[in-house]
């Protein structure tokens, strides 16, 4: 009876279900049907699971004749409507067959596993197919989020656009799932609000439209002759990203050290004196000494210190891996002398080489075809290619490991790697196809070397990342603009990267580059980089906020805040160390959007600045300039305690918190066992210390150089 009359209300649908032909009322186990309009038109598939807070469908609109799948080749766009030919049900699995006449068969093969589907679309015979994509259903309210870091797809300027209203929700927009520069994290995955997320496999072109065309679709489309995807199903967002988190990872858990404040200039110039004039006796960099006597005069503590390129010999500042010792003399040295006052030091490289290793790669083919760069002093590494890997590695990376040098900031792979359909890398592939799996390559070579010298104690941070480099590196947020809406860009990044299975990551503090460095903003920024796993300070202007180039020049107000939030984000060093290993062991990210743990709570998928940094603290990041008071959610079903006033407020609610330029709002579960600093004790003593300008001559003296020779 219940079958017929679910053919009289869906106007005679078949269904053949992975088990049995049943009710979707009685569906208890995750089940997948076939459906048909009439008894001949195929429509697509409805997948059903406890866990999908409704029936998912794949299938189409009216002007595909209601199909859901197609195939392209080189003939045109076929819509996938006939009948399937040959199918076969079980348990666990289902399996169709679809024929045509020029000889070519379709198949579509779906597998059960726990409470997710594998769904594998593939062809043999006729010609080849260049092309898949399918349709999903979707509500004019569902909320998708994921893909990529940036607010909206093209150019990344339009990301901190004037005005920009896009969040962290994609409805309605469409992102093509091929890595462009420079914020370039990306992931053919996305979660939806409806209680699933969908993964596509592997590292071809692909786009998806999150209800653009049709506001009531979502579609999908990969280049390549087969196409395999994943549907995870839950009513927990957070059980979906962790699950998807492991298969792809698991992601690394860094050394403690990287949780630690970091700083960085642009570029590192060797100046007779330092900012005050008073000249510089340091044997090293005066630019690198200048601020660790800085940071240590005045109380900043900095874990790690790295230098971007120019930083060795040649035109470009990176021929052959050989310091240049005349922007950084005696570098070795400088290292050990960093080591002792307990700060790492990190590096920029790229996946190019300059000098006489691009003349040897050319001569001995370790490079990638049509390369995007000057032949004549760059030639990009082919690393699917295991000599050149290897050559690389030794040549070039492994001399500065054995100097001392603890990380790399990987660059460029996303910018300089070509992208056509003519030329292929060593291991077969086009460089259309490989161009998303290219930064992966890269920082799996670096991680090998890395491994080889250091073990564990080692960081790499690419500004690329696609699937799978979550296992060998952390990242960081690219070139974003300095602009209010910059720092607004980066609040959504860090929360996408997290959804996607990046967790571990950092943004340039104060933006890079995109006009004048904006006090307000950076100050801002300071706060909100506190709570990313990864708080980098710089490059601002190449300057420390002792000398900034207009009023205050030596900015005791910056300064003072800049050190609130170093050394609270020090405090929490071990706390974030301890997120880290949960998130290699579970797949649960560091930072983690309010819907992630509180699904149930409309409030809580609308707040986007608001977001938990691990399980007890909740943090609301200010963007826009010229805000005194600032509005949030508190999640119901906890108590929260204000960092900054220790009032407690009972959650399920707004609140609205005075925001001075130095705070930012912070709340920590009630129940937590975390202490947290004084916050107004720290700041108020900060503005104290700030106010006496350090003595350079005096910190240098008492610095404990090396003599060089």
């Amino acid at each position: 009876m219940c079958f017929r009359k679910r053919l009289h209300i869906l106007l005679i649908f078949f269904s053949l279900t992975l088990s049995q032909i049943i009710c979707p009322a009685e569906a208890q186990e995750p089940e997948v049907s076939i459906q048909y309009e009439g008894e001949k038109r195929f429509v697509g598939f409805k997948f059903e699971a406890a866990g999908l807070r409704k029936p998912l469908s794949v299938k189409g609109k009216a002007e595909h004749q209601k199909g859901g799948i197609f195939f392209e080749t080189v003939n045109g766009k076929i819509w996938l409507r006939d009948k399937c030919i040959r199918s076969k049900a079980d348990k666990d699995s289902f399996h169709g067959r679809w024929e045509y006449g020029d000889g070519k068969i379709i198949f579509v093969d779906i597998i059960s596993e726990g409470d997710d589907f594998v769904v594998s679309f593939s062809s043999a015979g006729g010609a080849r197919i260049l092309r898949w994509g399918f349709l999903l259903e979707a509500d004019r309210d569902e909320y998708f989020t994921g893909l990529f870091e940036r607010v909206v797809d093209g150019g990344q300027a339009k990301s901190w656009e004037k005005g920009i209203q896009a969040g962290m929700n994609l409805y309605g927009q469409q992102v093509d799932m091929h890595i462009k520069p420079t914020l370039s994290a990306y992931a053919p995955f996305y979660i939806s609000s409806r209680g699933y997320g969908l993964f596509v496999y592997g590292s071809r072109p692909g786009r998806y439209d999150l209800c653009k065309q049709y506001s009531d679709r979502v579609q999908i489309q990969f280049d390549g002759p087969e196409l395999k995807f994943e549907i995870y199903t839950s009513k927990e967002p957070a059980e979906i990203v962790k699950r998807h988190c492991i298969e792809v990872g698991p992601s690394i858990l860094p050394p403690r050290w990287v949780f630690r404040p970091w700083r960085w200039r642009d570029e590192h110039i060797n100046r007779k004196t330092y900012y005050d004039g008073t000249v510089a006796e340091a044997p090293y960099n005066s630019e690198v000494v200048e601020d660790i006597l800085m940071m240590e005069g005045l109380d900043i503590p900095c874990g790690v210190y790295w230098v971007d390129r120019p930083w060795a010999k040649g035109r470009e500042g990176y021929d052959d891996f050989e310091w240049d010792p005349n922007r950084l003399p005696s570098a070795d040295k400088m290292i050990k002398w960093l080591n002792k006052r307990g700060t790492r030091f990190a590096l920029w490289i790229a996946p190019w080489v300059a000098g006489d290793m691009a003349r040897d790669a050319f001569e001995n083919n370790y490079v990638l075809p049509n390369q995007l760069c000057c032949k004549d002093y760059r030639a990009l590494i082919d690393f699917t290619n295991p000599e050149a890997r290897k050559w690389w590695q030794e040549k070039g990376v492994k001399k500065v490991l054995e100097q001392g040098v603890a990380g790399f900031k990987l660059d460029r792979s996303e910018e300089m790697s070509p992208s056509d359909k003519k030329n292929y890398a060593y291991d077969g592939r086009s460089t259309f196809e490989m161009r998303n799996d290219y930064p992966v390559e890269y920082v799996r070579s670096v991680h090998e070397i890395c491994k080889e010298i250091r073990g564990s104690d080692f960081f790499l941070f690419p500004r690329a990342a696609y699937t799978g480099s979550s296992r060998y590196g952390g990242l960081w947020g690219g070139d974003i603009g300095s602009p209010a809406e910059g720092l607004r860009c980066a609040i959504i990044a860090l929360q996408r990267c997290a959804v996607m299975g990046y967790p571990i990551w950092g943004s340039d503090i104060g933006g890079y580059w995109a006009g004048k460095l904006d006090r307000e903003v950076c100050a801002r920024w300071l706060a909100f980089g506190c709570f990313c796993p990864m708080m980098e300070v710089g490059p601002t202007e190449n300057r420390g906020f002792w000398d900034m180039k207009s009023e205050p020049y030596y900015d005791s107000e910056l300064l003072a805040i800049w050190r609130v939030y170093a050394k609270l984000h020090d405090a929490l060093a071990n706390y974030s160390y301890r997120c880290a290993r949960e998130a290699r062991e579970t797949g649960m990210p560091i930072a983690r959007p309010l819907f992630m743990v509180y699904p149930e709570q409309k409030q809580a998928w609308e707040d986007w600045q608001s977001f938990l940094y691990g399980p007890d603290i909740l943090v609301s990041a200010i963007w826009e300039k010229g805000k005194t008071k600032h509005k949030l959610y508190l999640p119901a079903g906890e108590q929260w305690v204000d960092c900054w006033e220790k009032k407690v407020f009972k959650g399920g609610e707004y609140i609205t918190v005075e925001t001075p330029l130095y705070k930012i709002p912070v709340f920590i579960r009630q129940a937590s066992e975390l202490k947290m600093p004084d916050l107004q004790a720290l700041y108020k003593e900060s503005l104290q210390m700030c106010r006496n300008k350090p003595d350079l001559k005096k910190l240098e003296k008492a610095a404990g150089f090396e003599k060089v020779k």
